[in-house]
């Protein structure tokens, strides 16, 4: 580590919190953004010399909070100053009584709120994930533009419109009462498992760039699941990601191709994470409240206790995607369903079970691939054919292409003996 890795990292650390009290204090993203950069700058200076503070959180959020309110006296804005304005100025020694008297009690809210406004139901998928990236995990434009493949001035505009949005849609600052909290919750799991998906979805030259963001997202649950150690959804959540992101070793090969689940060196999983993920998801299912993620993550679980692809318990997974079916109907659900049925009762029960999928599924690229390969296990070739030439016009991107590309070839390959045995 280098001699200032320990100050990157106590301000990675302590960012969330900082930049959640300075909202709520300024109520402004950008005011707080600016003034817990400002705050940094001063740490890079004073934490070398006098070493680091007892509270870095609590010392960020006070030179913060100084520095900006000097910065409006200063340019006499027309601006009304926070009610508690006291201790401003001597920031030779921010960490004094008040920085340790610093209210606690707001911690879990803050973060909570700041995370909420990133995600608000106002802003598109792909603008909250940029605003949560860029404001609560701090990462750069030029980073975050880079793994979505975008100019920076597109992400610095995308970005822009965000905070346009959340300061038009007056977020309420108050205490969230409990039902709030508990939407505010659903809502912020939702846009970490967005992060995640969006680095996870990614394959060939973009698996590296974009990897970041699955760290992230795991980073994000585990601070949220810090905030919240009773909620068994959030411990889900934390799960699946922890076991979904433990194959990243073994996902791609040396050319960065996808290799399937079956295929995958399993010597490569992250043995660690696993055994987290393992632990958090068993702690929650014993609180009895099953959701959604929880029964991702068991379904997770049961390949990451399989040795060998053959020691997969595809009639618990059939079993549990059956209780998603209930708990969150979705023809994607039941097309993943399918895939295990296809494992227990065989490729016939599984075409049949996706048939009915089809007219809400007729532009979802993956329908056309699965119905293709439950085709193809049937000896129905041309008909599978059809399917993969569907799929691979519905690609999103080259990745989608190539990921069916590689299921086509699979099952050709898988093929041939028959095919050739029947061609004499």
């Amino acid at each position: 580590m280098t001699d200032t890795a320990w100050i990157d990292a106590a301000l990675t650390s302590a960012r969330p919190q900082a930049v959640g009290a300075l909202l709520r204090y300024f109520r402004d993203l950008d005011t707080a953004e600016e003034a817990f950069q400002n705050a940094c700058l001063r740490a890079l200076k004073s934490w070398p010399q006098n070493g680091p503070p007892r509270d870095a959180a609590a010392w960020l959020i006070m030179v913060g909070r100084n520095v900006a309110i000097d910065d409006i006296r200063r340019n006499k804005k027309q601006q009304p100053l926070p009610e508690d304005d006291r201790a401003i100025s001597d920031l030779d020694d921010a960490e004094d009584e008040i920085a340790e008297r610093l209210d606690g009690s707001h911690y879990r809210d803050d973060i909570l709120r700041l995370l909420f406004i990133c995600c608000h139901k106002d802003l598109p998928a792909t603008q909250q994930i940029a605003l949560a990236l860029r404001i609560v995990s701090g990462l750069g434009v030029k980073q975050i533009a880079r793994a979505f493949l975008v100019s920076e001035a597109a992400m610095e505009q995308r970005i822009t419109r965000a905070k346009a949005r959340v300061a038009g849609a007056k977020v309420p600052f108050d205490t969230p009462g409990a039902a709030e909290r508990s939407e505010r919750l659903a809502s912020v799991a939702a846009m970490i498992y967005l992060i995640f998906n969006e680095g996870y979805s990614a394959s060939g030259d973009t698996a590296e760039i974009r990897s970041p963001l699955c760290e992230e997202a795991v980073r994000l649950a585990r601070l949220l699941l810090r905030l919240f150690q009773s909620e068994p959804e959030i411990m889900g959540l934390t799960a699946l990601l922890l076991l979904q992101h433990a194959r990243a070793a073994a996902r791609f090969d040396a050319d960065g191709q996808v290799i399937l689940l079956e295929d995958q060196d399993r010597s490569l999983w992250n043995q660690k994470l696993i055994a987290e993920g393992l632990a958090l998801i068993d702690k929650a299912m014993r609180h009895r409240r099953s959701g959604p993620y929880q029964v991702q993550a068991a379904i997770a679980a049961l390949h990451a206790r399989a040795e060998t692809p053959d020691d997969t318990d595809w009639k618990q997974i059939d079993l549990l995607y059956g209780a998603l079916e209930i708990m969150q109907p979705s023809p994607v659900v039941t097309l993943n369903r399918a895939v295990a049925v296809s494992k227990v009762t065989g490729a016939e029960a599984a075409l049949e079970m996706i048939e009915p999928l089809a007219p809400r599924l007729s532009n979802y690229f993956h329908y056309f691939g699965v119905r293709g390969a439950f085709l193809m296990q049937l000896g129905r070739n041309d008909e599978a054919r059809v399917a993969f030439d569907r799929a691979i016009a519905l690609a999103n991107t080259t990745a989608e292409a190539a990921h069916i590309r590689m299921h086509i070839d699979r099952l050709m390959r898988d093929s041939q003996p028959r095919n050739a045995k029947a061609g004499k």
